[in-house]
């Protein structure tokens, strides 16, 4: 049987009361807070803030035993990780200032390929089998997004945009495959979707899309402000 980090698959009528209880991770954001008052200047402090009350909303809110059911919430997790926590967690400690050897494509296929192989379906089982390797899976997917939105923040504009699509392409196409495999392919969730009125077929084509469509628009949407910026111009001095 699977034992999820964040608990067992919850009831649909249960699973607002069902808080993460476990008492280590707690503690780290006592730490937090406790540090939080010698952080850097005030952009680092607000990005901070905005990192842990993320991470609270991942790991500690019901919103992490709801992913133990559904795939799709699973799916929106690692979205959240990569497109929300992870930039947060690049300006906190400032990354982007940081002086970080390698070039921009490497870091590229880096975060899209730690990212993909976490969702191979072994993997992804392990993860939803043993806490170690389920820290494992959050810290490599953020850490590596980190570095990587520090190197898009810092190109060239031409250089940012073809990595944010190409990132694109590849979060694409793994919606596409998820969307349209005719076999559910995460066996955790075999038996956890039936009693929220989906089949596990239906929820991995809902997590494909999600993946797919909203997923892909963040990077998208990224780009698209960088161009803009690069054409516009500055202002006079």
């Amino acid at each position: 049987m699977w034992s999820p980090y964040c608990g067992a698959a919850p009831a649909p009528g249960e699973w607002l009361a069902r808080w993460n209880g476990d008492p280590l991770l707690g503690l780290g954001f006592v730490l937090a807070v406790a540090m939080w008052s010698r952080w850097g200047d005030h952009e680092a402090k607000k990005s901070a803030t905005g990192a842990g009350l993320t991470a609270l909303f991942l790991f500690l809110s019901p919103f992490c035993v709801l992913g133990s059911a559904l795939f799709t919430i699973r799916v929106v997790h690692d979205v959240i990780l990569v497109a929300l926590l992870a930039p947060l967690v690049m300006k906190a400690f400032a990354l982007e200032r940081r002086a970080v050897h390698g070039s921009l494509a490497l870091y590229t296929a880096v975060h899209a390929l730690v990212f993909l192989v976490w969702h191979a379906p072994p993997l992804y089982a392990a993860a939803m089998s043993y806490d170690a390797v389920f820290w494992a899976m959050q810290i490599t997917i953020t850490g590596t997004a980190a570095i990587w939105w520090a190197q898009v923040v810092r190109a060239p504009a031409a250089a940012a945009v073809g990595a944010l699509l190409a990132t694109m392409v590849a979060m694409g196409l793994l919606g596409a495959l998820l969307t349209f495999a005719r076999t559910a392919l995460y066996a955790p969730h075999w038996l956890t979707t039936q009693a929220w009125g989906l089949s596990p077929l239906e929820d991995q084509q809902l997590a494909g899309v999600v993946m797919w469509a909203p997923a892909s628009l963040i990077y998208l949407l990224a780009a698209l402000k960088i161009l803009y910026r690069s054409f516009s111009p500055e202002p006079a001095r």
